[in-house]
């Protein structure tokens, strides 16, 4: 496993249910190398690019995880969840059926460009030295202070109320389940995040990636070559 001792970088497509860490320890078990880490977080129930680097290639983390990222989903309107996404059993019903395309697209406006938005409590960032998400389990009060994040396209693809399709091109940084629940506040109807992919890191595309089976399988190969 020489050539991932010296570094590699991998994209792979994470599967629906797999935490980041899940993807960064299979791949450790695969190469036989401890020296594996991945650049930018994707929650659970995301799907799509995640960069994984390995041996010396890890010192090149914190540069790709400072890209632009594009991210594609769906954006569920008419309830809230404690998540912001389907962790949690959503609540607080509301009527839908005043809404028009017209509402819906003029909405992305106020979350296009530079905003400060307010991470989910149920999140990995640390307080006190411990992940937020961890009090917020609990049911503690967590307090998170707004961050100045950009948000270079914000649009609309299609409309199937109670779900709206949406693409995002944004700035490190930004929560797209965060951006879910400000979207449905703004409408008055509250929203979560039903679906995430993640499409785009800085140049690196989905379309370029490999699925966890098949990296798997190139791992064998290359075992079996090794003899």
């Amino acid at each position: 496993m020489q050539p991932y001792l010296d570094g590699k970088v991998l994209l792979l497509d994470k599967p629906l249910n797999w935490t980041s860490f899940d993807v960064v320890k299979k791949v450790r078990i695969l190469t036989r190398i401890s020296k594996v880490g991945h650049a930018g977080t994707l929650d659970p129930l995301a799907t799509g690019l995640l960069i994984v680097c390995t041996g010396k290639f890890t010192k090149k983390i914190n540069e790709y995880m400072g890209m632009e990222k594009e991210y594609t989903g769906t954006f569920t309107l008419g309830a809230v969840t404690r998540t912001y996404d389907l962790e949690s059993e959503p609540e607080n019903p509301k009527d839908i059926t005043h809404l028009t395309p017209e509402m819906i697209h003029a909405a992305t406006r106020q979350f296009t460009g530079p905003i400060m938005q307010v991470p989910p409590a149920h999140s990995a960032i640390k307080k006190d030295g411990k992940p937020v998400y961890l009090a917020a389990r609990k049911g503690e009060d967590v307090e998170l202070e707004p961050r100045p994040v950009t948000i270079h396209a914000f649009e609309i693809e299609k409309i199937e109320l109670p779900k709206v399709y949406f693409r995002v091109i944004c700035s490190t940084g930004t929560y797209i389940r965060s951006l879910a629940n400000d979207f449905g506040a703004a409408l008055g109807v509250g929203g979560y995040m039903s679906s995430l992919c993640r499409t785009r890191i800085g140049t690196f595309k989905l379309s370029g990636a490999m699925s966890l089976a098949d990296f798997e399988t190139s791992i064998k190969k290359m075992l079996a070559s090794e003899g």
